[in-house]
Protein backbone atom coordinates (compact mmCIF):
# COMPACT_ATOMS: atom_id res chain seq x y z
CA UNK A 1 0.00 0.00 0.00
CA UNK A 2 2.81 2.37 0.90
CA UNK A 3 4.58 1.74 -2.41
CA UNK A 4 1.32 2.30 -4.30
CA UNK A 5 0.75 5.64 -2.55
CA UNK A 6 4.38 6.61 -3.24
CA UNK A 7 4.03 5.82 -6.94
CA UNK A 8 0.79 7.80 -7.13
CA UNK A 9 2.46 10.82 -5.53
CA UNK A 10 5.35 10.54 -8.00
CA UNK A 11 2.90 10.43 -10.91
CA UNK A 12 1.03 13.48 -9.62
CA UNK A 13 4.31 15.34 -9.08
CA UNK A 14 5.46 14.55 -12.62
CA UNK A 15 2.08 15.58 -14.03
CA UNK A 16 2.16 18.95 -12.29
CA UNK A 17 5.81 19.47 -13.18
CA UNK A 18 5.13 18.87 -16.86
CA UNK A 19 2.22 21.30 -16.78
CA UNK A 20 3.89 23.89 -14.53
CA UNK A 21 3.35 26.89 -16.82
CA UNK A 22 -0.29 26.04 -17.52
CA UNK A 23 -1.03 25.40 -13.86
CA UNK A 24 0.80 28.54 -12.75
CA UNK A 25 -1.22 30.64 -15.21
CA UNK A 26 -4.40 28.92 -14.02
CA UNK A 27 -3.61 29.71 -10.41
CA UNK A 28 -2.96 33.33 -11.34
CA UNK A 29 -6.32 33.48 -13.10
CA UNK A 30 -8.15 31.88 -10.15
CA UNK A 31 -6.47 34.26 -7.72
CA UNK A 32 -7.47 37.20 -9.89
CA UNK A 33 -11.07 36.01 -10.05
CA UNK A 34 -11.20 35.69 -6.26
CA UNK A 35 -9.69 39.15 -5.83
CA UNK A 36 -12.21 40.60 -8.27
CA UNK A 37 -15.10 39.02 -6.41
CA UNK A 38 -13.88 40.38 -3.08
CA UNK A 39 -13.38 43.83 -4.61
CA UNK A 40 -16.86 43.86 -6.16
CA UNK A 41 -18.50 42.90 -2.87
CA UNK A 42 -16.59 45.10 -0.46
CA UNK A 43 -14.96 47.95 -2.39
CA UNK A 44 -16.82 48.83 -5.60
CA UNK A 45 -19.24 51.69 -5.08
CA UNK A 46 -20.43 53.77 -8.03
CA UNK A 47 -20.44 57.51 -7.15
CA UNK A 48 -23.67 58.08 -9.15
CA UNK A 49 -22.48 61.48 -10.33
CA UNK A 50 -21.97 62.81 -13.88
CA UNK A 51 -18.36 62.64 -15.10
CA UNK A 52 -17.26 60.88 -11.91
CA UNK A 53 -19.09 57.71 -12.96
CA UNK A 54 -17.07 57.45 -16.16
CA UNK A 55 -13.71 58.00 -14.47
CA UNK A 56 -14.53 55.65 -11.59
CA UNK A 57 -15.75 52.89 -13.90
CA UNK A 58 -12.64 53.07 -16.08
CA UNK A 59 -10.38 53.19 -13.02
CA UNK A 60 -12.12 50.16 -11.50
CA UNK A 61 -11.21 48.13 -14.59
CA UNK A 62 -7.97 49.73 -15.74
CA UNK A 63 -5.97 50.53 -12.61
CA UNK A 64 -6.05 47.03 -11.03
CA UNK A 65 -5.29 45.54 -14.46
CA UNK A 66 -2.27 47.84 -14.82
CA UNK A 67 -1.01 46.95 -11.33
CA UNK A 68 -1.42 43.22 -12.03
CA UNK A 69 0.43 43.63 -15.33
CA UNK A 70 3.39 45.37 -13.67
CA UNK A 71 3.51 42.70 -10.95
CA UNK A 72 3.52 40.02 -13.66
CA UNK A 73 6.41 41.72 -15.43
CA UNK A 74 8.40 42.01 -12.19
CA UNK A 75 7.84 38.36 -11.26
CA UNK A 76 8.96 37.08 -14.67
CA UNK A 77 12.49 35.64 -14.66
CA UNK A 78 12.98 36.70 -18.30
CA UNK A 79 12.52 40.36 -17.34
CA UNK A 80 15.59 40.38 -15.12
CA UNK A 81 17.51 38.10 -17.48
CA UNK A 82 16.96 40.71 -20.20
CA UNK A 83 18.01 43.54 -17.87
CA UNK A 84 21.17 41.61 -16.98
CA UNK A 85 21.83 40.85 -20.64
CA UNK A 86 21.63 44.53 -21.56
CA UNK A 87 23.78 45.55 -18.59
CA UNK A 88 26.49 42.93 -19.11
CA UNK A 89 26.57 42.62 -22.91
CA UNK A 90 24.62 45.66 -24.13
CA UNK A 91 22.19 43.24 -25.84
CA UNK A 92 24.74 42.82 -28.66
CA UNK A 93 23.78 39.16 -29.10
CA UNK A 94 20.14 40.11 -29.73
CA UNK A 95 18.58 40.42 -33.15
CA UNK A 96 15.41 42.44 -33.57
CA UNK A 97 13.39 39.22 -33.87
CA UNK A 98 14.84 37.81 -30.63
CA UNK A 99 14.22 41.06 -28.74
CA UNK A 100 10.63 41.21 -30.00
CA UNK A 101 9.99 37.56 -29.14
CA UNK A 102 11.38 38.00 -25.64
CA UNK A 103 9.36 41.14 -24.95
CA UNK A 104 6.26 39.41 -26.31
CA UNK A 105 6.91 36.45 -24.00
CA UNK A 106 7.26 38.72 -20.96
CA UNK A 107 4.16 40.71 -21.87
CA UNK A 108 2.15 37.57 -22.66
CA UNK A 109 2.88 36.00 -19.28
CA UNK A 110 2.16 39.28 -17.49
CA UNK A 111 -1.19 39.72 -19.29
CA UNK A 112 -2.79 36.62 -17.73
CA UNK A 113 -3.94 38.37 -14.55
CA UNK A 114 -5.01 41.75 -16.07
CA UNK A 115 -6.94 40.05 -18.86
CA UNK A 116 -8.70 37.86 -16.30
CA UNK A 117 -9.53 40.93 -14.21
CA UNK A 118 -10.87 42.81 -17.26
CA UNK A 119 -12.95 39.86 -18.47
CA UNK A 120 -14.54 39.23 -15.07
CA UNK A 121 -15.24 42.96 -14.64
CA UNK A 122 -16.94 43.09 -18.04
CA UNK A 123 -18.94 39.90 -17.46
CA UNK A 124 -20.17 41.18 -14.11
CA UNK A 125 -21.08 44.49 -15.75
CA UNK A 126 -21.11 46.82 -12.73
CA UNK A 127 -18.10 48.99 -13.69
CA UNK A 128 -19.30 49.30 -17.30
CA UNK A 129 -22.85 50.20 -16.25
CA UNK A 130 -21.49 52.77 -13.82
CA UNK A 131 -19.14 54.32 -16.39
CA UNK A 132 -21.54 54.64 -19.33
CA UNK A 133 -24.96 55.09 -17.74
CA UNK A 134 -24.91 58.88 -18.23
CA UNK A 135 -24.25 58.50 -21.98
CA UNK A 136 -27.23 56.26 -22.78
CA UNK A 137 -29.59 57.64 -25.42
CA UNK A 138 -32.94 56.97 -23.77
CA UNK A 139 -34.83 57.99 -26.90
CA UNK A 140 -33.75 54.70 -28.45
CA UNK A 141 -35.55 52.75 -25.72
CA UNK A 142 -39.12 51.66 -26.19
CA UNK A 143 -40.40 52.91 -22.87
CA UNK A 144 -39.74 56.63 -23.38
CA UNK A 145 -39.89 59.16 -26.16
CA UNK A 146 -37.81 61.97 -24.66
CA UNK A 147 -34.23 62.08 -23.44
CA UNK A 148 -33.17 62.44 -19.81
CA UNK A 149 -30.52 64.67 -18.32
CA UNK A 150 -27.07 63.16 -17.67
CA UNK A 151 -27.34 63.92 -13.95
CA UNK A 152 -30.43 61.74 -13.79
CA UNK A 153 -28.97 58.96 -15.92
CA UNK A 154 -25.84 58.86 -13.76
CA UNK A 155 -27.95 57.82 -10.79
CA UNK A 156 -29.71 54.94 -12.53
CA UNK A 157 -27.14 52.24 -11.58
CA UNK A 158 -27.49 53.06 -7.89
CA UNK A 159 -31.12 53.45 -6.97
CA UNK A 160 -34.65 54.04 -8.12
CA UNK A 161 -35.31 57.73 -8.84
CA UNK A 162 -38.60 59.49 -8.21
CA UNK A 163 -40.15 60.49 -11.52
CA UNK A 164 -38.21 57.93 -13.53
CA UNK A 165 -40.01 54.85 -14.73
CA UNK A 166 -38.68 51.66 -13.09
CA UNK A 167 -38.97 49.94 -16.44
CA UNK A 168 -36.68 52.56 -17.96
CA UNK A 169 -34.02 51.95 -15.29
CA UNK A 170 -34.19 48.20 -15.89
CA UNK A 171 -33.88 48.71 -19.65
CA UNK A 172 -30.84 51.00 -19.29
CA UNK A 173 -29.06 48.62 -16.91
CA UNK A 174 -29.97 45.60 -19.04
CA UNK A 175 -28.65 47.22 -22.25
CA UNK A 176 -25.39 48.29 -20.63
CA UNK A 177 -24.86 44.85 -19.10
CA UNK A 178 -25.53 43.31 -22.50
CA UNK A 179 -22.84 45.53 -24.05
CA UNK A 180 -20.42 44.83 -21.20
CA UNK A 181 -20.84 41.06 -21.35
CA UNK A 182 -20.61 41.08 -25.14
CA UNK A 183 -17.27 42.89 -24.89
CA UNK A 184 -16.15 40.41 -22.24
CA UNK A 185 -16.91 37.36 -24.40
CA UNK A 186 -15.31 39.01 -27.44
CA UNK A 187 -12.19 39.59 -25.35
CA UNK A 188 -12.18 35.92 -24.28
CA UNK A 189 -12.56 34.73 -27.87
CA UNK A 190 -9.92 37.11 -29.22
CA UNK A 191 -7.47 36.07 -26.51
CA UNK A 192 -8.04 32.35 -27.16
CA UNK A 193 -7.51 32.75 -30.92
CA UNK A 194 -4.39 34.86 -30.37
CA UNK A 195 -2.88 32.29 -28.00
CA UNK A 196 -3.61 29.48 -30.47
CA UNK A 197 -2.01 31.36 -33.37
CA UNK A 198 1.05 32.30 -31.30
CA UNK A 199 1.54 28.69 -30.21
CA UNK A 200 1.34 27.56 -33.84
CA UNK A 201 3.83 30.27 -34.84
CA UNK A 202 6.19 29.24 -32.05
CA UNK A 203 6.13 25.60 -33.17
CA UNK A 204 6.67 26.54 -36.80
CA UNK A 205 9.62 28.83 -36.02
CA UNK A 206 11.29 26.49 -33.53
CA UNK A 207 14.57 24.96 -34.72
CA UNK A 208 13.87 21.96 -32.48
CA UNK A 209 11.60 19.00 -32.89
CA UNK A 210 8.77 18.45 -30.44
CA UNK A 211 10.62 15.81 -28.40
CA UNK A 212 13.86 17.80 -28.20
CA UNK A 213 11.98 20.94 -27.16
CA UNK A 214 10.24 18.91 -24.47
CA UNK A 215 13.63 17.60 -23.33
CA UNK A 216 15.00 21.17 -23.26
CA UNK A 217 12.09 22.21 -21.05
CA UNK A 218 12.76 19.29 -18.68
CA UNK A 219 16.47 20.15 -18.61
CA UNK A 220 15.72 23.79 -17.70
CA UNK A 221 13.36 22.75 -14.92
CA UNK A 222 15.87 20.32 -13.42
CA UNK A 223 18.79 22.73 -13.81
CA UNK A 224 16.87 25.56 -12.11
CA UNK A 225 15.75 23.30 -9.27
CA UNK A 226 19.20 21.80 -8.67
CA UNK A 227 20.92 25.17 -9.03
CA UNK A 228 18.58 26.77 -6.49
CA UNK A 229 19.03 23.94 -3.97
CA UNK A 230 22.79 23.84 -4.45
CA UNK A 231 23.13 27.62 -4.24
CA UNK A 232 21.22 27.60 -0.95
CA UNK A 233 23.48 24.86 0.42
CA UNK A 234 26.64 26.57 -0.87
CA UNK A 235 25.64 29.87 0.72
CA UNK A 236 24.92 28.13 4.04
CA UNK A 237 28.29 26.31 4.07
CA UNK A 238 30.21 29.44 3.07
CA UNK A 239 28.42 31.46 5.74
CA UNK A 240 29.17 28.79 8.35
CA UNK A 241 32.85 28.78 7.35
CA UNK A 242 33.14 32.55 7.64
CA UNK A 243 31.25 32.68 10.95
CA UNK A 244 33.53 29.98 12.33
CA UNK A 245 36.62 31.95 11.28
CA UNK A 246 35.28 35.04 13.04
CA UNK A 247 34.01 33.50 16.28
CA UNK A 248 36.11 30.35 16.38
CA UNK A 249 33.00 28.17 16.29
CA UNK A 250 29.60 28.09 14.59
CA UNK A 251 26.26 27.00 16.06
CA UNK A 252 24.97 24.20 13.83
CA UNK A 253 22.56 21.37 14.47
CA UNK A 254 23.57 17.76 13.83
CA UNK A 255 22.31 17.64 10.24
CA UNK A 256 23.99 20.93 9.35
CA UNK A 257 27.29 19.74 10.85
CA UNK A 258 27.18 16.66 8.63
CA UNK A 259 26.49 18.81 5.59
CA UNK A 260 29.39 21.15 6.35
CA UNK A 261 31.65 18.15 6.91
CA UNK A 262 30.63 16.39 3.69
CA UNK A 263 30.78 19.45 1.41
CA UNK A 264 33.78 21.71 1.59
CA UNK A 265 33.52 25.25 0.19
CA UNK A 266 36.83 27.01 -0.23
CA UNK A 267 35.64 30.45 -1.31
CA UNK A 268 32.89 32.39 -3.05
CA UNK A 269 32.27 31.90 -6.77
CA UNK A 270 34.01 34.61 -8.86
CA UNK A 271 31.81 37.37 -10.30
CA UNK A 272 33.00 36.54 -13.82
CA UNK A 273 31.51 33.05 -13.51
CA UNK A 274 28.21 34.50 -12.28
CA UNK A 275 28.15 36.95 -15.19
CA UNK A 276 28.83 34.15 -17.69
CA UNK A 277 25.74 32.22 -16.61
CA UNK A 278 23.51 35.28 -16.24
CA UNK A 279 21.32 36.68 -19.00
CA UNK A 280 19.05 35.63 -21.82
CA UNK A 281 20.10 32.44 -23.60
CA UNK A 282 19.48 31.80 -27.29
CA UNK A 283 19.53 28.20 -28.43
CA UNK A 284 22.80 27.18 -30.10
CA UNK A 285 24.85 24.15 -31.01
CA UNK A 286 28.60 23.61 -31.06
CA UNK A 287 29.90 20.89 -33.38
CA UNK A 288 26.40 19.48 -33.58
CA UNK A 289 26.02 19.22 -29.78
CA UNK A 290 23.15 21.26 -28.29
CA UNK A 291 23.95 23.74 -25.55
CA UNK A 292 20.77 24.08 -23.50
CA UNK A 293 21.64 26.96 -21.18
CA UNK A 294 24.31 29.47 -20.23
CA UNK A 295 25.34 27.14 -17.42
CA UNK A 296 25.64 24.27 -19.91
CA UNK A 297 27.72 26.48 -22.20
CA UNK A 298 29.95 27.58 -19.30
CA UNK A 299 30.42 23.97 -18.12
CA UNK A 300 31.58 22.98 -21.63
CA UNK A 301 34.02 25.88 -21.66
CA UNK A 302 32.48 27.27 -24.85
CA UNK A 303 32.60 31.03 -25.34
CA UNK A 304 31.03 33.05 -28.17
CA UNK A 305 34.36 33.38 -29.96
CA UNK A 306 35.07 29.65 -29.52
CA UNK A 307 32.04 28.45 -31.45
CA UNK A 308 33.18 26.77 -34.64
CA UNK A 309 32.32 27.73 -38.18
CA UNK A 310 29.63 25.07 -38.30
CA UNK A 311 27.83 26.48 -35.31
CA UNK A 312 24.08 26.62 -35.34
CA UNK A 313 22.50 29.61 -33.63
CA UNK A 314 18.88 30.62 -33.48
CA UNK A 315 16.76 33.43 -32.12
CA UNK A 316 14.83 30.79 -30.18
CA UNK A 317 15.00 31.03 -26.43
CA UNK A 318 13.44 29.38 -23.44
CA UNK A 319 9.93 30.69 -22.79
Amino acid sequence: MASLISENFKFIALFFKSKDVMIFNGLIALGTVASQEVYSVFAFSCPCSPERNYLYGLAAIGVPALVLFLIGVMLNRNTWNMVSECRLRACKNFSAAAAFALLASIAGRALVAPLTWSVISLLRGEPYVCALSEFVDTTSLNSVSTGLDASVLAQLPCKEIIGVDTKLREQVVRRLKYESQLLGWLLVGTTAITIFLLMCLKRCCSPLGFHQESYWSQYRDNENELFSRTADLHAKILAATNVKRFFGFVALDKEEKEIVKDFQVEDATPSLSWNNITGVYLYRENKGIPLYSRLHKWAKGVMDSALDDNKKESDFFAI
